[in-house]
């Protein structure tokens, strides 16, 4: 039998690093979250039929300082942003003022992590303390 040449290709998920915003932890510190934003995605409006264009976006909490934040802006990192059922909360639209209950929230997740391995852990962590 002749020599078979097996080649794998190893498809890898990227999302990119594009703003930062300070948030506040439990005991009123101020620390950064990097926002991370997945690839393009095309969605069917449910209104219109049409399609329009979208992307995921999560936030991964850091010790960064704000300059340090600003220069990671355009990084790409191994991950993508996956869909989390969680407990129901409120959420208001920036843009339109609409207050919707939500029942998910949109976490990244490491290439090499189940999103299961990341809601176990992430969602009940505290928030990091700035160094």
């Amino acid at each position: 039998m002749g020599n078979h040449l097996v080649l794998i290709l190893k498809l890898i998920i990227m999302v990119t690093i594009v703003d930062f915003k300070v948030r506040m932890n439990s005991d009123g510190d101020p620390f950064n979250v990097l926002i991370v934003q997945g690839g393009i995605e095309l969605v069917k409006s449910k209104e219109t039929g049409l399609f329009y264009a979208t992307a995921k976006q999560a936030s991964i909490p850091s010790t960064f300082d704000d300059k340090t934040c600003q220069s990671l802006i355009g990084q790409e990192l191994d991950g993508s942003v996956q869909k989390v059922e969680c407990e129901p909360y409120e959420f208001t639209n920036e843009q339109s003022g609409e207050v919707m209950e939500l029942s998910h929230r949109w976490v990244f997740v490491k290439e090499s992590e189940a999103v299961s391995e990341v809601v176990k852990t992430r969602l009940f962590e505290e928030e990091p303390e700035l160094v």
